[in-house]
């Protein structure tokens, strides 16, 4: 239960969850293959890491239909960002995992048929209601944008999901699903949410491919990740602090300690064995954020170090 609750936003709900977990639940979390893998992404796929270790059976949505549909690239590329996706994933530890594409199963009769029904139960304005955190230019969306918060609603029902996990700009799709899955005879899913990293350039936004500045992709060189550190906005407070995000949710969970490194003068190398004991000691001011920085990029470096060990990259458009 630790392992799976932590660094957590929200779950929908506690109650459920425990009784989700008598039996080997399965959880998924489908994502667009749109642009680079990066450390936004990683907040997800470290909680999938979580439930793969906690014993869950793990599914994997590389949702090549729901991409095309929102508008992210041709066909021929998004099938390319399929590999390219899944790889990444598995060397970043999600080894254990279900694969599964969208267009594995979302042409069948029955899944075309439950799209059909979940439209009769849905108002257009709910539909883009649910689509507003996701769907690119929302204020031109196209009908295919509202078809994509069905697909996911019937992805639930069709890939046998106990657990629904995403992004909390995921929550009102999720919300939905809960409402009028069972109304197609099938159960309301429990909700996991994780948080949204902020920007590399602080509070204002989200990290987003689409804004190379606000990211690092996870095969960028050291040299790449340093600078991109570096600069990033880093304010002696937790809240909106991009720094110590990748903290709390990427480094602590995956490694046992964060060492600094930093000379004598300045308080030695010093060794942190929990994210709360490196808060603390950075908001009283006893770590400087250059010194913090310097830990952060050589860590995440590290972390994504198989990425770059197994070459991979992302395709050309």
């Amino acid at each position: 239960m630790d392992l799976i609750t932590r660094n957590t936003e929200e779950i929908i709900t506690q109650e459920e969850l425990k009784q989700t977990l008598g039996k080997k639940a399965v959880t998924y979390c489908g994502y667009e293959v749109s642009g680079p893998v990066h450390i936004g992404t990683l907040v997800a796929i470290s909680k999938q890491v979580d439930f793969q270790d906690a014993g869950l059976r793990v599914k994997a949505l590389l949702a090549d239909v729901h991409t095309y549909l929102n508008r992210k690239g041709s066909e021929k590329w998004i099938d390319d960002m399929v590999e390219y996706w899944k790889n990444s994933f598995v060397a970043l530890g999600l080894k254990k995992a279900e694969y599964v594409r969208g267009t594995d199963f979302e042409f069948e009769k029955e899944y075309v048929h439950d799209i059909l029904s979940l439209g009769l139960l849905t108002t257009v304005s709910r539909a883009s209601r649910s689509m507003q955190e996701i769907a690119r230019d929302i204020e031109h969306a196209r009908v295919s944008q509202m078809i994509y918060p069905l697909m996911q609603i019937a992805d639930i029902k069709h890939l046998s999901v106990d657990i629904a996990h995403g992004g909390m700009e995921q929550r009102k799709i999720h919300m939905l699903a809960r409402e009028i899955l069972p109304e197609i005879g099938y159960r309301k899913p429990v909700c996991i949410h994780t948080p949204l990293l902020v920007s590399l350039q602080g509070p204002g936004g989200k990290m987003s491919s689409s804004k190379p500045e606000t990211i690092i992709a996870v095969d960028e060189e050291p040299g790449q990740i340093r600078e991109k550190i570096a600069k990033a906005y880093c304010p002696l407070e937790a809240e909106g602090n991009p720094v110590l995000q990748i903290c709390k949710y990427l480094l602590f969970p995956r490694m046992d300690s964060l060492e600094v490194k930093r000379p004598d003068k300045f308080g030695g190398d010093i060794a942190f064995e929990s994210y709360a004991e490196l808060e603390k000691q950075y908001l009283e001011k006893k770590l400087h954020p250059m010194d913090l920085k310097n830990s952060v990029s050589e860590a995440l470096t590290e972390l994504l170090e198989p990425v770059r060990n197994e070459g991979i990259k992302m395709p050309a458009e």
